[in-house]
């Protein structure tokens, strides 16, 4: 089973791919499950949140995982949960440390910034330079794990033939265009 996980600072278009590969590969996608927890969420979200989202994102895509597919596509992962903390926290947890720690993901597509922000009442980072801060802390923890990344840039359908190049390739073993 080939696992792809799509990353990225909010409002980078990372449902849409995720939906855009599951139809083009005839799969599923495991959704992001921060917005199931969060839909009728009143008030602040603590560190506890963003644990419990962690937790239940892994237990979705460890769910997933047993169907008998060939290809995994996860809208977020438990990175997104470290940046997230990292972020607005200062900390990790250590869960969400272990969660990163145990993933195993062949390929993280990390959506660029390229994308206008959009109006979400669960997204708070609409400041262009704030996202692309949020950005670098991605690329810098994937450069910390030695991932195999490709960065996703690009509006529209060039968005989608960006990231199946970039699939395309690492199948082939050619990581020339991977971020390491």
């Amino acid at each position: 089973m080939l696992k792809i996980a799509i990353l990225g600072p909010e409002s980078t278009g990372k449902t849409m791919l995720a939906e855009q590969l599951a139809a083009h590969f005839h799969t599923d996608f495991v959704p992001e499950y921060s917005r199931e927890y969060l839909k009728d969420f009143h008030g602040k979200y603590g560190i506890n949140d963003v644990i419990a989202i962690a937790k239940g994102q892994q237990r979705s895509i460890d769910e997933a995982t047993k169907r008998d597919k060939e290809i995994l596509i996860s809208d977020t992962e438990a990175i997104v949960n470290k940046v997230w903390c990292e972020y607005v926290f200062n900390q990790t947890p250590k869960e969400i440390e272990d969660l990163v720690q145990k993933q195993d993901f062949d390929l993280y597509l990390l959506c660029d910034t390229d994308l206008e922000w959009t109006f979400d009442p669960l997204r708070e980072n609409p400041d262009l330079e704030e996202r692309k801060t949020i950005f670098t802390l991605y690329q810098k923890i994937l450069n910390e794990i030695c991932a195999n990344y490709f960065i996703v840039s690009g509006k529209g359908d060039f968005r989608l033939s960006h990231a199946l190049e970039a699939i395309d390739n690492f199948c082939k073993g050619e990581s020339v265009l991977l971020f390491r």
